[in-house]
């Protein structure tokens, strides 16, 4: 790990300040993905800004019967809180499934949302990769790697990892919005689809957050009613991220809305086939994974991410 220097700051407005002020400079509150990286030297901050005394840990009600969830809400505490449970079980569901305990309890709601899209490769520094070096060449592309967790649809010639967050894929079903403040002190707010940014040229840029502008919230909006699940298929039973996973809400009537994680650079959605539910786990999917490029070595990952959603439905 390089050497750097820390600062704590009780203010969201003066973290984003600082940020844009500091070259090379990273927030951190739990740092359960930024630590990591910094060990493997594939992020290199000179400047660290603790952010975890700027009272971002609060969940509380919107006027339009959603909650606002603070940026610094463990994922521990968000997938325990009653009002979660009841109202967007497929959160709290997806939450559980990721990571350990442990970790859990210090990963944060802002930071789950910015862990980076990641493959093998992106974590051997002795392998060109296009995320670490904008330009390098993407390993997981070249004949012989090993492609068989990484994504089918959105991805590019320049990449094709995945987005890691179980949190983000449930977040996605939900239209969940994400709250911002900028340096100058401006709050914004965006869908999370847009607040992805799919690999294209430039894999590096993985989000649409300016230079120091952080993350305050994240906003649900009423929930819906109806049946919510979560599904994450995966090599081992805890502790690893998704082939596929599924986000499924579905109401009496039998429409809903699906989002999968572990096939693409975001959580996948589509509205054509959020409209496909009714007619079963085939129609969804011939709409939501159109136009998927996978590999030899993940083509699995279209059946499977069909069956998993058959599953779901045909449960009660």
């Amino acid at each position: 790990m390089r050497a750097f220097s820390y600062e704590r700051v009780s203010d969201p407005a003066q973290a984003a300040a600082r940020a844009a002020e500091v070259p090379g400079a990273k927030f951190i509150a739990g740092g359960t993905n930024l630590l990591d990286l910094m060990k493997h030297e594939i992020e290199t901050p000179l400047h660290l800004i603790d952010v975890t005394g700027t009272g971002l840990n609060a969940i509380t009600p919107t006027p339009s019967g959603g909650l606002r969830v603070g940026a610094l809400v463990s994922n521990s505490a968000l997938a325990a809180d009653p009002r979660i449970r009841r109202d967007y079980a497929v959160l709290s569901r997806a939450l559980v499934s990721g990571a350990s305990g442990q970790l859990r309890n210090k990963a944060t709601t802002g930071g789950n949302l910015l862990q980076r899209t990641r493959c093998p490769y992106f974590y051997d520094t002795g392998m060109p990769c296009n995320k670490r070096s904008p330009g390098a060449g993407c390993a997981a592309l070249d004949k012989g790697a090993s492609s068989r967790g990484l994504g089918v649809i959105g991805t590019s010639e320049a990449c094709i990892a995945t987005h890691p967050s179980d949190m983000a894929v449930a977040l996605r079903v939900l239209d969940a919005e994400v709250e911002t403040i900028t340096p100058s002190g401006e709050t914004r707010r965006k869908p999370l689809d847009a607040f992805y940014q799919l690999p294209g040229d430039t894999p590096e840029v993985e989000n649409t957050l300016e230079a120091g502008e952080m993350i305050t919230a994240v906003e649900l909006p009423a929930p819906v009613e109806g049946r919510h699940a979560y599904f994450k298929v995966r090599d081992r039973a805890s502790y690893a991220f998704a082939l596929v996973s599924v986000a499924l809400i579905q109401t009496l009537d039998g429409k809903g809305r699906v989002a999968l994680g572990g096939v693409a650079p975001k959580p996948w959605r589509r509205d054509e086939a959020d409209a496909a539910l009714p007619q079963g786990a085939s129609a969804v999917m011939s709409r939501l994974l159109d136009g998927a490029r996978p590999t030899q070595d993940n083509a699995y990952k279209l059946t499977l991410a069909e069956r998993t959603l058959a599953t779901l439905l045909a449960q009660e």
